[in-house]
């Protein structure tokens, strides 16, 4: 008579092997280490770099400290930031990417677990009488109970290897969509600042068409009274209709550049925070400590999420590992059963077990195949990673260049403007003296306007070169200096934390 109160001896000797060995179970993943800096210690230096202006943040707080609301000074570009982060369909879909990936991990790490499951049924049979004897067998069973699903003894670390390389691929997928809001914020100001100096040409390609409308009146009337030449008419029409053609092409890229801030924002541009005509001198953006090359590794959210694939190919090499080796899996169940179902809770206990090994012998090669091209990813990744840094590294670069040579340019064309103006000024003096003809006082005015345009196209460079590094040193994160990362300090296992929502694309 079996003692169903006792476990039978295949499941106890099955658990007095199979336990020790999982709570011992080795791991096959190589031994991660972060690949060398495949960058100088250093930012390069020479005259591109000589005469940057000192950075103007507090002491001790970095670029990707620096909140976007104290980097950027212009209120009506910081609430265009906020309704972006809020609107924008990128940021969206990168968060709930998010989701999407945490989801999967749960799934990969449910694995790592038994599962129980219940079931009921119902089944009859029968048998021809020729196997009973002569007598015709019918038979009705009734059975329900729980049952312990196949569940697979991680004795070689496999299942825990995919677990890590799920939450690897989660983290990375947490860094992207950093990465997306950095991008978020930078393109948002390099928009409105595009938008202002646009507009800014637009009103000095209108200005200067006022003013050489009225040359052109006034060199016919010259004409007509014979004071001028035919050929100082054509030269001054020329020249009207040269800028007749900047207004128009600058009418278009306004109207454009509004489209593109939508775009952004994810709603239409209000009205009330369209950026000014004016684009002066003023900086309205602060300045920024550079820091190291090293610092990058902690700050770029692309070189992070760029590490974070490649600890998750490091983990999917020793679940290829693990495939080598034999797997053991357990399954059992316990309820009850009966031949009638008005007797099946009074009938008694029944219960079974089984355990099962699995050891690979041939497999044509599909293993060591698996193996080479979890090694080869991985080999990929290492170079995707150095690639990043030295993408990361080559952006910084540019940007501390254009940082230290745009002022100077600015301020040289600045006096060339200032000289021009004063040889108008003089030519239009000798003209009315009758010493010269117009034609100095044509190629002044021809002159003024491109160094005009000139002058604004260089203040928006050097304005979105520093937009452009604040993003390059990470920044753009933290709606405030010294705000938390909530997304990039997530708890190392998502899934505890799973009722809690997910950062969402708002303001932080």
């Amino acid at each position: 008579m079996i003692d169903t109160k006792r476990p039978p001896r295949l499941l106890r000797r099955t658990l007095a092997i199979a336990v020790p060995l999982g709570l011992a179970a080795c791991s096959l993943q190589p031994r991660y280490e972060r690949p060398a800096q495949p960058v100088p210690n250093q930012y390069p230096g020479g005259p591109a770099y000589r005469g940057a202006p000192r950075a103007s943040t507090p002491a001790g707080v970095t670029a990707a400290d620096l909140g976007w609301q104290d980097f950027f000074k212009d209120p009506k570009l910081r609430r265009l930031i906020e309704i972006a982060l809020k609107n924008n369909r990128d940021l969206r879909v990168a968060t709930f990417s998010i989701e999407e990936a945490r989801a999967q991990y749960a799934i990969q790490r449910a694995a790592q677990f038994p599962s129980l499951s219940a079931n009921a049924g119902a089944a009859s049979s029968r048998l021809p009488s020729t196997l009973r004897g002569g007598l015709p067998s019918h038979l009705d069973t009734f059975t329900a109970g729980v049952g312990l699903n196949p569940f697979e003894i991680d004795l070689f670390g496999r299942v825990r290897s995919l677990k890590d390389a799920a939450l690897e691929q989660y983290l990375a997928l947490t860094a992207v969509r950093r990465a997306v809001q950095i991008s978020l914020v930078s393109e948002v100001a390099s928009a409105y600042l595009t938008l202002q100096a646009d507009q800014a040409l637009l009103k000095l390609s209108q200005d200067t068409l006022e003013v050489q409308q009225q040359t052109v009146e006034m060199v016919k009337r010259g004409k007509s009274v014979g004071g001028m030449a035919e050929l100082d008419v054509h030269r001054a029409q020329t020249q009207l209709e040269a800028v007749r053609v900047g207004v128009e092409q600058y009418t278009r890229q306004v109207a454009q550049d509004r489209n593109a801030l939508s775009m952004l924002i994810g709603a239409p541009v209000p009205a009330n925070l369209l950026p000014p005509q004016a684009f002066g001198d003023a900086t309205p953006v602060a300045e920024l400590p550079a820091g190291l090359p090293s610092a990058l590794l902690e700050q770029r959210p692309d070189i992070i999420a760029a590490e974070h694939r490649l600890k998750a190919a490091n983990a999917n090499i020793g679940a290829a590992r693990a495939a080598f080796f034999p797997s053991i899996s357990l399954t059992g169940s316990v309820g009850v059963a009966s031949a009638a179902l008005a007797g099946l809770f009074s009938s008694g206990l029944a219960w079974g077990v089984g355990a099962a090994l699995s050891m690979p012998i041939f497999d044509g090669g599909a293993n060591q195949g698996n193996l080479d091209a979890a090694k080869a990813r991985k080999n990929i990744d290492i170079a995707l990673y150095e690639r990043t840094v030295q993408q990361a590294f080559r952006e910084v670069s540019d940007d501390l260049a254009a940082r230290g040579t745009y002022d100077r340019e600015a301020a040289a064309a600045q006096a060339q403007r200032q000289e021009i103006e004063d040889t108008r000024r003089l030519s239009e003096v000798r003209f009315r003296n009758g010493v010269d003809d117009y034609f100095p006082v044509f190629d002044a005015e021809r002159q003024l306007y491109t160094v005009q345009q000139s002058l604004v196209t260089i203040r928006l460079a050097r304005l979105t070169s520093r937009v452009a590094l604040y993003k390059a040193l990470g920044g753009g994160w933290s709606r405030t200096t010294g705000a938390k990362d909530t997304v990039a300090q997530a708890d190392p296992d998502p899934v505890r934390t799973s009722s809690a929502p997910l950062a969402r694309p708002v303001s932080h």
